[in-house]
């Protein structure tokens, strides 16, 4: 078990072994703390993507949008005239 996996498992239990408003105000700091150190320990963890990832996907939203968007004026514009058709012939009796 690695040191931080140790340190939110003895926050847990610590806020969980306390109660009433003592207890959550005397463990406050502790936890804030060792909030903080999680969050600085996973950004170090955080890596920018190069620009050449970031134009592939960029490309792929694009290409994406387009198709989806071709996908659902296709699909609009048969149901409306479906719709259309529909109306026709019963508006005709």
């Amino acid at each position: 078990m690695g040191a931080e996996a140790k340190r939110m498992a003895k926050s847990i239990a610590g806020a969980m072994g306390e109660e009433g408003l003592a207890g959550k105000l005397k463990s406050w700091p502790e936890r804030v703390k060792t909030f903080y150190n999680d969050v600085r320990s996973e950004m170090r963890k955080v890596t920018a993507p190069s620009f050449k990832e970031v134009r592939a996907t960029t490309t792929v939203v694009i290409i994406a949008v387009f198709l989806f968007g071709l996908y659902f004026w296709i699909v609009d514009n048969t149901i409306g005239s479906a719709i259309n058709h529909i109306f026709k012939y019963l508006t005709r009796r």
